[in-house]
């Protein structure tokens, strides 16, 4: 037990004073990337201040790797310079029972980040978005190209190519409708309609309805879609694609589960979500890598140890940024390229923790 004290008592410090370096560093690369914007803009510091803030939890879960990564090869090239390690490996002491309280303490770590990225960074970062937005004055485009909407509880479908929504122009339209079995009933087509703001309806150039009656369709000209009551507003179709990077885990669920009942290619969407939950075991791979790595070389220990680790980090996400595109088009399941990389990475580091020299 007195070893488990004697640890954190050496890590804690060098770890805490790492995240508040590493987050306000990244802060303050934020800030300069973006001063002359807020300058140009006439921002009021207290403005600005506030976009810091809400910026801030968002560096703390980029700062978290960096700092167990830092504080464990500094710590553990300290011991070994001091040869305390050797001395505690001459005791009888392995590596993995002495460094058990920080592999303890990452993977705890891991389930806390996770927690902290979907209660705090994502409601945070959606403020500093929006702040941002309005401090700068930036515009979001809310035209939308491949638009399918179910409504009226799966009664009506809608297909469209593209709307403009600065003209309230829909391209290629196709409203399908249904009974309460789902038979068909009729389908419009329309290829552009235009929204009139003070009947609120879609009006149609040269449209045409499809009416299913007997086993057969029945064509007619459509020039105004009020008739068939088309009055879904336009909001319905802008672009309000939620980014499942930016939603909480609860949020995600829904919107792929809505990609998926529309038909609408979900492979993306549910690669980033299962990444939610494999990404902050990176805290337990760099916790891994860096003991494993330590006392590899018996100079410039944390130098080369640091070095070293940092290499293998920087090789896990680029390993996990492959197999997510590969997810994303469909070469790998969204579930092996969101976990493939934290598989092979603790596998290795396992492997190198095991035959670290002691």
């Amino acid at each position: 037990m007195k070893l488990v004290f004697y640890i954190y008592r050496l890590f804690l410090p060098l770890f805490i004073g790492s995240m508040i370096t590493f987050a306000f560093i990244l802060e303050l690369v934020d800030l300069m990337m973006n001063i002359w914007k807020y300058i140009f803009n006439f921002v009021p510091p207290s403005v600005v201040g506030t976009i810091m803030l809400n910026f801030l939890p968002k560096t703390f879960t980029w700062a978290v790797p960096l700092s167990v990564l830092f504080a464990s090869c500094f710590m553990l090239s300290s011991l070994y310079s001091k040869n305390e390690l050797t001395a505690l490996f001459a005791s009888g002491v392995s590596l993995i029972r002495w460094s058990m309280p920080l592999i303890v303490f990452a993977a705890a770590l891991s389930v806390g980040l996770f927690v902290f990225q979907d209660k705090v960074v994502v409601k945070s970062s959606l403020k500093y978005d929006e702040l941002k937005t309005k401090a700068l004055r930036q515009q979001k485009n809310q035209s939308n190209d491949h638009i399918v909407i179910i409504s009226e509880d799966g009664k009506r479908v809608y297909k469209a190519e593209y709307y403009d929504d600065e003209m309230r122009r829909i391209h290629e339209l196709y409203v399908v409708d249904r009974n309460e079995k789902h038979e068909l009933v009729s389908i419009i087509y329309a290829p552009e309609a235009a929204w009139n703001e003070g009947d609120g309806h879609w009006f149609t150039i040269s449209g045409v309805e499809y009416t299913y009656e007997n086993g057969e369709l029945k064509s007619g000209t459509v020039n105004s879609v009020s008739e068939l009551e088309l009055t879904e507003p336009p909001e319905t179709f802008r672009n309000n694609t939620i980014s499942v990077e930016s939603a909480t885990v609860a949020e995600s669920k829904v919107y792929i589960r809505h990609l998926q009942k529309a038909g609408l290619p979900f492979a993306e969407a549910l690669s980033q979500y299962y990444n939610k939950f494999s990404f902050p075991f990176v805290v337990l791979i760099v916790a891994f890598l860096s003991i494993g790595i330590s006392g590899k070389s018996q100079r410039n220990v944390f130098v080369i140890s640091l070095t070293l680790s940092l290499g293998m980090a920087v090789l896990f996400y680029v390993t996990q940024m492959i197999t997510m595109l590969m997810a994303k088009f469909g070469m790998l399941p969204p579930l092996v390229g969101a976990w493939a990389p934290v598989v092979i990475f603790i596998i290795i580091s396992v492997v190198l923790l095991k035959y670290s020299h002691t």
